[in-house]
């Protein structure tokens, strides 16, 4: 008998369940689904991704609603259009042996149309995201004053993407006596706040420890420069010949970019982005869940939602903004109770990010290192040994040829034709990594607490590998990192994976390119104008190996301490040992002298009083 049975489950749900592989609850939907059935509760269920949370509230649903009534009695928000569509599917899928249950998509990027004429038809589950759901709501095409039940899936994402004011509006047109179920993997304090405002009193249950990570899960980084960012990466994938990961970029440009590389360079792989219109979203998905593709490039929006079995591996290409995302980035592999890998490829600058992360989800990183060009040809080769030997022979078709093949290999030893066989593959890549260079990054970037040297990343003379450069466009301008780091690469003609950290300030931001792009980004903006104001990039003293100070004076903690002055100079390039009288000094690159008052510069080394149109304090 199915445990799900024991639950509350009644027949014709289970069977269904049964015959899509649901043979035990997990955890989740073991402690929820006896909760949710009676149906008079608000509830909180935190728990990590690939839980079996849509069966968690999706059976329940099945349970309670009245499906000789067509309308809508239960609506269900989530953050994407994949996790839209996944829903709506499995409830479909748990509700295929019974009669008359109507479940409507409602998202972005399909026709608008098509969702109002099934809505007209009559429904009593609408699973949909926050933009296209308002829409609806604005044309009066669809009526929430009977609506029992409200899920809030992947609460703490909607948030993330700025849906609270969309998530308030909906629920403005939902009856107060509704019951209002939360799942999240996080539990954020504006998931906290939500789960205030719209919840009476609710049922919490939460699976493991707030914010953790699946205990299934390793993790593991590599630490590598800049510059050798793709070829470790590549490295990481041929010494996993089995691999079939997600790969995680920061934006669309970068997913972009990493994915035409890797197709160029012979792999299986396709971008996911916010860019692509729901139909090449549909294909590249179709390709990943059939296997056709080895490794999918995504940014977080678009991964959101994505439940693919096995997926094996989980590459950060680079680390998320926010911490949290972290996690619902490693919870695409080890579904379902099974094991997976979250991996890290990070400079030593971003070693801070992972302590950070490993408070976060509990649980250690590994320290790994790229493997060496003989290690992956060795992987590869006896992976293919592996596949030959497990191969199914289909003898009725091969049959025919046989006496042609050992025709073939008359004049051929067993070992001969073995050692031929295995060459095929392991050739290519004895000749790719012959003379493989070391990609882990040298001890010498590294402090002796294993945090980033005080200058930052170097190449063997001591030289920093990238220049900061200051640019005079940031928040006030509407500029995210994201939205910054297109626009750069956009007017500099320059690849988005030579641009380092990008720090994004009011009316101004600094960002990191690699030096041998200096001179291009530099000549390339001139002439730019940005809503009418000519852009201004300059190379940036702070924080660079061009910082120096002159005289015999004193640093300490960044500072420069002056022993006749009243005070302390933040003067990153000073030209002598003037007397400050007193308070700040911000100059960049003054040129020493007196300088009465310590009043505050701008970049151009001109006083804040000379210069109106600059008063904004940084």
């Amino acid at each position: 008998m199915n445990p799900f049975i024991n639950l509350g489950i009644r027949h014709d749900i289970v069977n269904a369940i049964s015959e899509l592989g649901f043979e035990n609850p997990t955890p989740i939907q073991e402690q929820s689904i006896p909760v949710l059935l009676t149906g008079s509760n608000d509830f909180v269920g935190l728990a990590q991704t690939g839980t079996g949370k849509t069966a968690a509230f999706g059976l329940p649903l099945l349970e309670l609603l009245d499906f000789e009534e067509n309308h809508p009695q239960a609506l269900v928000l989530c953050p994407t259009r994949e996790l839209c569509l996944q829903i709506t599917n499995d409830i479909k899928n748990y509700a295929k042996h019974m009669n008359n249950v109507n479940v409507v998509a409602v998202y972005g990027g399909a026709s608008i149309q098509d969702q109002l004429r099934q809505i007209k038809r009559g429904v009593q589950i609408v699973v949909a995201t926050p933009g296209r759901m308002l829409d609806i709501i604005n044309r009066k095409a669809i009526n929430f004053s009977q609506v029992k039940f409200v899920v809030l899936d992947e609460a703490d994402e909607m948030l993330n993407m700025g849906f609270q004011e969309d998530i308030d509006s909906i629920l403005s047109t939902t009856p107060d006596e509704k019951k209002t179920w939360l799942f999240s993997a996080t539990m954020p304090s504006e998931v906290r706040r939500i789960a205030k405002k719209y919840m009476t009193d609710p049922f919490e249950l939460t699976m493991g420890e707030k914010n953790t990570g699946n205990v299934n899960i390793d993790h593991e980084y590599y630490v590598v420069r800049a510059r050798d960012k793709y070829a470790a990466f590549k490295r990481i994938v041929d010494n996993n010949p089995e691999i079939f990961g997600i790969v995680f970029c920061r934006t669309k440009i970068e997913t972009q970019e990493i994915a035409e590389s890797l197709i160029k360079d012979g792999y299986n792989a396709d971008a996911l982005h916010g860019d692509l219109s729901q139909q090449q979203r549909d294909k590249v998905m179709k390709r990943y869940r059939e296997r056709s593709l080895q490794l999918l490039i995504a940014t977080d929006v678009a991964a959101r939602g994505i439940d693919v079995n096995d997926v094996t591996h989980v590459i950060n290409y680079s680390l998320p903004d926010e911490i949290e995302n972290y996690t619902h980035r490693s919870g695409r592999t080890a579904r379902a109770g099974k094991t997976g890998v979250s991996i890290a490829i990070i400079n030593s600058k971003e070693l801070g990010k992972i302590r950070q992360i490993e408070r976060t989800i509990g649980k250690k990183f590994v320290k790994a290192e790229i493997p060496t060009g003989f290690d992956v040809c060795e992987k590869q080769l006896f992976a293919l040994v592996h596949k030959v030997h497990n191969v199914t022979v289909n003898e009725a078709q091969i049959e025919q040829y046989i006496p042609r093949i050992m025709d073939e290999f008359k004049d051929l030893e067993k070992e001969e034709v073995i050692k031929r066989f295995a060459s095929l593959e392991f050739n290519r890549f004895l000749d790719y990594y012959s003379n493989a260079p070391d990609l882990n990054a040298p001890a010498d970037d590294f402090r002796r607490d294993g945090e980033r040297g005080e200058r930052g990343m170097r190449d063997a003379g001591g030289k920093s590998e990238y220049t900061r450069l200051f640019i005079n466009l940031g928040s006030v301008d509407e500029f995210n990192r994201g939205d910054l780091l297109g626009y750069i690469c956009n007017n500099s003609k320059i690849s988005g994976r030579t641009v380092g950290k990008i720090d994004v300030k009011g009316v101004y931001s600094f960002f990191e390119v690699s030096n041998g792009d200096v001179d291009q980004v530099v000549n390339n903006f001139k002439g730019v104008e940005f809503k009418g104001r000519e852009v201004r990039i300059e190379i940036s003293g702070e924080g660079t190996s061009s910082s120096r100070s002159g005289g015999g004076e004193r640093r300490e903690g960044g500072y420069q301490r002056r022993e006749g002055g009243g005070g302390f100079n933040r003067d990153r390039n000073s030209g002598g040992g003037g007397r400050r009288e007193g308070g700040f000094n911000r100059d960049r690159n003054s040129g020493g002298g007196n300088s009465g008052g310590g009043g505050f510069r701008d970049f151009s080394g001109k006083p804040r009083e000379e210069r109106p149109e600059r008063r904004r304090r940084f």
